[in-house]
């Protein structure tokens, strides 16, 4: 039989490695909870961000830059019209000003919907105000060219000249104003668009904190087979499973809302450009309107992306609970009951 002393020493050797195995473990719980809660805060965020972003873009972003394009071209396919039908003697004819009319009348429901959806505050306002004021001005120019002075060539020159000169004086006309305000508004497109230095940041504290949960997933079991003689732990499993979920389906869907973003962006600066294109306002009208429903189709919002918040959100609460859950239990059964 061993002596008491060897049996003294084997007996606090096997309570030394019981406590340092018991140790070991709570270490690994506390690496885990604090992962779990880091890395699930990290990608909510992240994710919430992006889909904010393509909102903006979809409500407001869009549609005050489609906004400004649309009113400029039907602002110059106003005055092309009331030229248009001087040059080509029909602005005697009853009706012939029906065209210009319409494009007009565009115009003026454009800014009345610009005011409510343009993204450059009250700067942004302001120049609404200052168009709106110019614009009125213009039609009171314009309308009596095109329609009263049509026996009287000098006067209808002299007040096309008028119109032409509020329209598209550098600096104060109508369009020139739009085009400030369309470059403001693009700056924020563009800021909005992107994925800048804090949500990347946010990403990749996300994906690192899930990276160290799943090793630390992987050390627990190991832990448990070698030192515990279990074979495995279904709760850390699970735990590790939707740990990989959490790290894959949430980037995924933020890469496909970027993607969607990015090409938002690159048509809204096409459709900026055809703006300027005044050779011709027919052409660029209809590019426009293709263009911008398609942009409507493409920003519209899609049943997946709540379903992968709510779904990160319920992962993020099972990779907090599920290695708590297993490694507590084993504590639990073997040491802290047992102690």
């Amino acid at each position: 039989m061993p002596s008491p002393t060897r049996w003294t020493r084997a007996v606090r050797a096997r309570r030394r490695t019981r406590s340092r195995t018991r140790r070991l473990l709570e270490r690994h719980l506390a690496v885990m909870v604090v992962a779990a809660l880091v890395s699930m805060t990290a990608v909510l965020v992240s994710y919430r961000e992006v889909q904010n972003a393509a909102g903006e873009m979809r409500t407001r972003g869009a549609p005050a830059v489609q906004g400004v394009a649309a009113t400029q071209l039907a602002l110059l396919r106003a005055h092309e019209e009331a030229e248009k039908s001087v040059d080509q003697g029909i602005d005697t004819v009853v009706g012939a000003g029906a065209r210009y009319e319409n494009q007009l009348a565009a115009a003026g429901q454009g800014l009345s919907r610009l005011s409510d959806v343009q993204i450059d505050g009250e700067r942004g306002r302001g120049v609404l105000d200052t168009v709106n004021g110019v614009l009125t001005s213009y039609s009171t120019s314009i309308t009596p060219g095109a329609v009263k002075y049509v026996h009287d060539d000098l006067m209808q020159r002299q007040k096309f000249t008028e119109a032409w000169t509020l329209l598209d004086r550098p600096g104060t006309g109508v369009v020139p104003r739009l085009d400030v305000l369309q470059e403001h508004q693009m700056r924020r497109v563009e800021r909005v668009s992107s994925l800048g230095t804090l949500q990347r940041t946010g990403w990749a504290v996300a994906e690192l904190s899930l990276l160290v949960l799943g090793l630390t997933c992987l050390s627990a079991l190991w832990v448990l087979r070698t030192r515990c003689g279990r074979s495995h732990d279904p709760w850390l499993l699970a735990a590790l499973l939707v740990t990989v979920a959490l790290a894959v389906v949430p980037l995924w869907a933020t890469v496909r809302t970027q993607e969607r973003l990015d090409t938002a962006r690159g048509r809204l600066a096409a459709i900026e450009q055809r703006a300027h294109d005044h050779a011709d306002l027919v052409a660029s009208q209809t590019y426009v309107t293709v263009n911008s429903a398609a942009l409507r189709g493409g920003l519209a919002a899609r049943s997946w992306q709540s379903w992968t918040y709510y779904g990160a959100l319920g992962g993020g609460a099972l990779i907090v609970l599920l290695p708590a859950a297993g490694v507590c239990r084993r504590l639990n059964a073997d040491y802290w009951r047992a102690g």
